[in-house]
């Protein structure tokens, strides 16, 4: 049986920058909870970050890939540069999805971490720009598929081939 990365905040858990979480109560994330496939992972605090903390953003619209090239920073609203422990985060997940040969991931959509597929754009106006977090990247560019919260249909598909192509 196929494991899941999944965002903590995802899950309930109160690890967001504002102490809060984003709880999914998606049938297919409950399912997967019960059939106990789900791994949990918030790559701002495994990175060492405290809850509650500043917000951050990635300083380039093009995300999470700017970052691991070394070619933009993650700042927070106080213009702290928390590159490291994000990236740090990263190589977390990134370590634990290994170690358990997982190959797809459910990540908080809009996050400088998670997105999938869109986060802040690094003025903290609230502005989105269509790029991947630190996390999101760092685990794709690894070959696992990376699905936001509002994908988990595709992201159930995907698991389903992955088990198909392990009995085949």
């Amino acid at each position: 049986m196929e494991s899941v990365l999944v965002s903590a905040c995802l899950l309930g858990e109160a690890v967001r920058y504002d102490g809060g979480d984003m709880r999914c109560d998606h049938e297919v994330l409950q399912r997967w909870i019960g059939e106990g496939r789900v791994i949990a992972v918030c790559p701002e605090v495994d990175g060492g970050l405290p809850v509650p903390r500043p917000p951050a953003e990635v300083t380039d619209p093009t995300g999470g890939p700017a970052v691991l090239a070394g070619t933009a920073r993650v700042m927070d609203i106080n213009g702290r540069d928390v590159t490291a422990p994000f990236l740090k985060g990263a190589e977390e997940a990134l370590t634990r999805a290994r170690t358990r040969g997982i190959r797809v991931a459910v990540l908080k959509e809009d996050s400088p971490s998670c997105g999938s597929r869109y986060i802040y754009d690094g003025t903290f106006t609230g502005a989105k720009v269509p790029a991947p977090g630190v996390t999101a990247a760092m685990l794709r560019a690894a070959g696992l598929q990376v699905f936001s919260e509002a994908q988990l249909a595709d992201a159930e598909r995907a698991l389903q081939r992955l088990e198909a192509e392990n009995v085949a």
